[in-house]
């Protein structure tokens, strides 16, 4: 299993509790062919350009360890969960 971090944007409009429950199912996620090492929720920042007509959101720091087969699956949820408004998922 090789270690990544993963940092998704999510929509300013998510409120507390939506934020829970992403962090939760991406926990679960991962954890089904991984293991998190940490998750950090750094708060809404400005954004240095406007993404989907947002100037700001939040962003979440994940630190995991996966197959890297299972990166694939990730991204793809990532990219149909319509919270999420951009993500990366870099090998450390």
């Amino acid at each position: 299993m090789n270690k990544y971090e993963s940092i998704i944007i999510v929509n300013p409009n998510v409120d507390e509790a939506g934020l829970k429950a992403l962090e939760e199912k991406f926990t679960g996620l991962i954890n089904e062919n991984g293991k998190v090492e940490s998750v950090e929720n750094m708060g809404k920042r400005k954004l240095a350009y406007d993404i989907k007509k947002f100037s700001e959101a939040t962003y979440m720091l994940f630190n995991f360890e996966a197959n890297p087969a299972s990166i694939a699956e990730l991204e793809r949820v990532y990219r149909i969960t319509d919270d999420i408004i951009k993500y990366i998922v870099i090998k450390k």
